[in-house]
């Protein structure tokens, strides 16, 4: 694990309560796609979050930090960032990033902000102009969350092998998409799941269903990534 001061480059609220965060690093940096960092607090005290860009926009990482009024955790991330311009970080952590080999198809499934876990997978695909066939779930809880929507719908129009799907659990009256639970989009959408390579970032409760419903429809369990699974 590298430990790198990092500069705050940019930090936007995309949406309420949702903010983006660019940050330039002080040194060279190595990371894989679908990797996360660890905003380092203290030495006791290190936090961690997905890092939304491909390792082939060099010089940058970029994090999208939900940070509600009672979410301390993040929220302190964020006044640390703003207050002193800076942050101290280490990565790179994860064991589910892309396994590039795989000739697979692939299922990226994403639970509110576990987007920028599917956004640094995507962002690779698209730089690295791989041929694989791939689909991104996005659920939310309503439709105002899907922060990146557009830039998902063009990236869909522009990137032959991307399907776009998004998913909206509790839709308002102007809401003409997908509703419901997003993993259940995705098995209203696959008779099979066993030639896939699922990757799966979001609340561990969804990643928990997921798993185990997936399994019923082929899913090899080996071939479901996720952070959540080396705690459930």
């Amino acid at each position: 694990m590298q430990r790198i001061k990092c500069r705050v480059e940019e930090l936007r609220e995309y949406v309420d309560t949702i903010w983006h965060v660019a940050l330039a690093p002080q040194q060279a940096i190595s990371f894989k796609p679908g990797q996360y960092l660890l905003v380092v607090m203290s030495d006791s005290d290190k936090r961690p979050f997905s890092i939304a860009n491909s390792p082939t926009r060099s010089g940058v990482l970029e994090l999208q930090i939900g940070a509600t009024p009672e979410n301390a955790y993040a929220g302190q991330v964020l006044a640390r960032m703003r207050e002193q311009g800076e942050i101290e970080i280490e990565l790179a952590a994860g064991k589910a990033f892309l396994r590039d080999e795989s000739p697979r198809p692939l299922i990226l499934m994403a639970g509110g902000t576990g987007f920028s876990y599917a956004r640094s997978i995507l962002e690779y695909l698209i730089a690295t102009d791989s041929k694989r066939p791939v689909f991104l779930y996005w659920g939310v809880r309503q439709a105002h969350w899907l922060y990146e929507q557009g830039q998902m719908l063009q990236w869909a129009l522009d990137y032959a092998p991307l399907t776009f799907v998004p998913v909206v659990q509790e839709p308002e009256a102007d809401w003409t998409g997908r509703t419901g639970l997003v993993h259940k989009a995705i098995m209203d959408d696959f008779v099979s799941l066993h030639d896939y390579d699922i990757y799966v970032a979001g609340r561990f409760e969804m990643a928990g269903a997921a798993r185990e419903e997936f399994k019923v429809l082929g899913a090899e369990p080996e071939r479901i990534f996720g952070d959540a699974y080396e705690f459930i």
